[in-house]
């Protein structure tokens, strides 16, 4: 009997009432940080940027013990415009609506995958944020993988469909925003948080003829933004990150150990070249992240036998994705 007929055979885990109403409760406080968050600068209208600018260091020993008073009065005030003024409920809804469609979507994948195979995984695990500290209300979602991967081709499967499906997700989501774009009035003001466009936004703006890169974005544009960010990040070739898996799956044990080094070595240049010439200091959080990878070790699946062609390909593809999704310097301070 094979690794994967073992699996199918056996069973997979079904969650518990506690565990579902778990999963509920994360993802309807999500739900709500997100939408706050898409009210908020710089996905919505309500400036959240200091208005002080310490000059002496007594000035800044006040300016730094006021931060959590005027956060407070922030949320609140957004709190405030949700709660009264529909438009601004619209506004945000649309925003966390849309991000937390490509989220599921992306972690169904996993988890449908897994149910396939039979592997034991939990149902999404979302991670809520207060806003601003996470910017967009959350830092994602995961599934926990409880038992083993039968085989190389089960890792392969599971790791892939999940930013698979989430790009799919997004593509609808994206032409909206880009659809939606509107003429910036005053591009590039000092001080601005400025997105670099990832290639498929570029791309759906020449078809639709909305250049993003000189226009106000909405918040189904923000959604699909974050919805590229985060699926670039996870196929990043490096310990358990989707790319990673793939990686493994498609050339072995020692490719993977290799290629997340090098995934590294490049995030920390590129995060020192943006820092530097591009005031982008985004990609230090990147590189943290890969040097955690890093150190991660890979489970080994029980059968090592190789990938057949149609995997292969689909590899190939997702590639393309990552080219399509990936940006070297995603956010810029003007």
């Amino acid at each position: 009997m094979s690794a994967d007929q073992f699996y199918l055979e056996r069973g997979a885990m079904r969650p518990r009432m506690r565990t579902l109403a778990l999963h509920l409760v994360l993802l309807l406080i999500t739900l709500a940080t997100a939408t706050i968050a898409g009210v908020l600068f710089p996905f919505g209208t309500i400036d959240s940027l200091p208005v002080s600018d310490p000059q002496t260091f007594p000035e800044l020993i006040e300016f730094v013990t006021s931060l959590p008073e005027r956060y407070f009065v922030l949320i609140g005030t957004a709190v405030h415009y949700l709660w009264t003024d529909s438009s601004y409920l619209v506004h945000g809804l649309s925003f966390s609506v849309s991000l937390l469609f490509i989220l599921i979507s992306h972690e169904m994948g996993h988890y449908v995958a897994c149910r396939i195979y039979r592997v034991d995984a939990t149902l999404p695990f979302f991670i809520p944020t207060p806003p601003m500290i996470g910017p967009a209300g959350t830092f994602g979602a995961f599934i926990r993988i409880k038992s083993p991967m039968p085989s190389r081709r089960a890792v392969f499967d599971i790791g892939l469909a999940g930013p698979i499906a989430g790009f799919i997700a997004l593509i609808p989501i994206a032409v909206i925003g880009v659809m939606k774009l509107q003429p910036a009035a005053n591009h590039g003001v000092p001080g601005d948080i400025l997105f670099a466009d990832p290639l498929l936004m570029r791309l759906l703006g020449m078809l639709l003829g909305h250049d993003p890169t000189m226009s106000v974005g909405n918040p189904f544009f923000y959604a699909a933004w974050v919805g590229l960010l985060v699926t670039a990040l996870n196929l990043i070739p490096s310990g358990q990150l989707d790319g990673g898996h793939a990686i493994y799956a498609v050339l072995g044990k020692k490719v993977h150990f290799f290629t997340g080094r090098i995934a590294f070595v490049i995030m920390a240049a590129l995060a020192i070249i943006g820092a530097v010439f591009y005031n982008s200091p985004s990609g230090f959080l990147v590189a943290i992240l890969l040097g955690i990878m890093m150190r991660v070790r890979h489970p080994e699946p029980y059968d090592q036998t190789p990938l057949d062609l149609k995997r292969k390909v689909i590899a190939v593809l997702t590639l393309v994705i990552f080219v399509l999704c990936f940006t070297p310097f995603p956010i810029r301070i003007n």
